[in-house]
């Protein structure tokens, strides 16, 4: 599998290199948080397309009302959500989205359960990281569909399962009814996800087990470190666990379950040049499943990276890895039956991105993917990296690169080093 693969990244076209010899970064950080759209995290957020009301599948008009970061239910979010949700680019179908409540819940779902905002407080660190930096309003999921898919595209720009597949894997595995570590090339035999093909079908099933040139290979061949934090080696959020190569190869020695070493590492002066980083559930934003400690995990990697002999070199991107149900107002572009998404948020950290602005240009995944490639030198892997654009205008290169202004949160990284708990159950619902 190495040489072949090597074989096929070496044919690959050449990326042409960000700011040619004056790059400064040495260091990309993803972090990737769960399920929001910026309708429903950014509420208010000045300079940005945030909608105040919303339309249903009866034409009427709905005001986005508030509810807490950790709300007690989520929505249904499959690649059929989605195109319930489109309608065709009309954008007026959240109304239509199944609800799920967790066990206990009063009063649930409340009215209109699609069209909310998460309430200022809660998520007060985000806004101060959007205000200070970039946020990209034009922020595109690349897959129509939920964690699984998104958490492939991330690492590779493609959720197929070969290299010269037009197939997607669509969906969350579902062949194992109540299983929790049910993905990848570790699930029971008689798991399945379902595939999409190029007219929108998925009459097709296969083993969550793929095979395909993912960044990580690009970044072995150029001796350029990486490392893959998350809480559980089999979760769905655990991408590289569905590459084969990866799992069941000294890649894997690259996959840490432990968020929290993110922390260590960038003590011991061990940050990688590619580091992907999973929250908890705890920690995730994920609706039903989350306690309200998204922002300050997200926080605290930030002022650790801040306050460190690392910040003069690092670019820091925070995004969501899918819409969750929400309501949001802007209709994506659509290029195939599974690419583009929803809009997700996505805050650009870094003392060389510009301040206080707001990104109006087309992104997803893959103009991460790009822009990591583009930093390093790297080969495009031609899947959605290779029409994404690569973040130029969100930086200043040539600018003085900007002192580190500490984010405020309840919590900070000592708190989410010291804390003791299960990582929580992902996104199998």
């Amino acid at each position: 599998m190495k040489l072949s693969l090597r074989g096929l990244l070496l044919l690959a076209s050449l990326a042409a290199p960000i700011a040619a010899a004056q790059n400064p970064i040495q260091h990309v950080v993803v972090i990737f948080q769960e399920n929001r759209t910026p309708d429903n995290l950014f509420h208010g957020l000045p300079g940005a397309d945030i909608a105040n009301t919303g339309l249903d599948s009866k034409g009427n008009v709905i005001t986005l009302t508030a509810v807490p970061l950790a709300n007690r239910y989520g929505m249904d979010h499959t690649h059929a959500d989605f195109t319930t949700m489109y309608d065709g680019g009309k954008m007026d179908g959240a109304d239509k989205i199944p609800v799920v409540c967790a066990p206990g819940a009063k009063n649930c779902p409340p009215p209109n359960p699609a069209f909310k905002y998460v309430t200022l407080s809660d998520v007060a660190p985000y806004f101060q990281l959007a205000e200070q930096y970039t946020f990209a309003d034009r922020m595109f999921q690349t897959n129509q569909g939920p964690s699984f898919p998104a958490h492939q595209f991330i690492i590779s720009g493609t959720s197929a399962p070969t290299a010269t597949s037009d197939l997607f894997a669509a969906e969350e595995p579902g062949g194992i009814t109540g299983a929790i570590d049910n993905s990848g090339c570790t699930a029971p035999q008689q798991e399945r996800v379902k595939l999409i093909d190029p007219s929108g079908g998925e009459t097709m099933k296969m083993y969550p087990c793929f095979d395909h040139p993912t960044l990580t290979d690009l970044l072995d061949t150029a001796g350029i470190s990486w490392r893959y934090y998350t809480p559980s080696a089999n979760f769905v959020w655990t991408g590289p666990n569905a590459i084969s190569h990866i799992r069941f190869g000294n890649d894997w020695n690259n996959v840490i379950v432990n968020p929290a070493q993110l922390f260590t590492d960038i003590a011991n002066n061990q940050l990688p040049g590619v580091s992907w980083v999973i929250p908890t559930g705890a920690e995730s934003d994920h609706p039903r499943n989350n306690r309200g400690m998204g922002p300050s995990w997200v926080a605290s990697i930030v002022n650790t990276i801040g306050q460190s002999q690392d910040w003069s070199s690092t670019a820091i991107f925070i995004t969501w890895d899918d819409w969750g149900g929400w309501y949001d107002h802007v209709p994506p572009t659509i290029y195939d039956s599974y690419e583009y998404g929803f809009r997700v948020p996505l805050i650009l950290v870094s003392p060389y991105a510009r301040q206080g602005y707001v990104s109006k240009a087309t992104h997803d995944f893959g103009s991460i993917l790009k822009f990591i490639e583009q930093v390093y030198n790297l080969p495009s892997l031609g899947y959605a990296d290779a029409r994404a654009d690569d973040f130029a205008d969100c930086f200043e290169f040539a600018e003085k690169p900007h002192e580190f202004h500490p984010i405020q949160a309840p919590y900070d990284a000592n708190y989410f080093i010291n804390v003791i708990q299960p990582p929580g159950d992902p996104d199998d619902d």
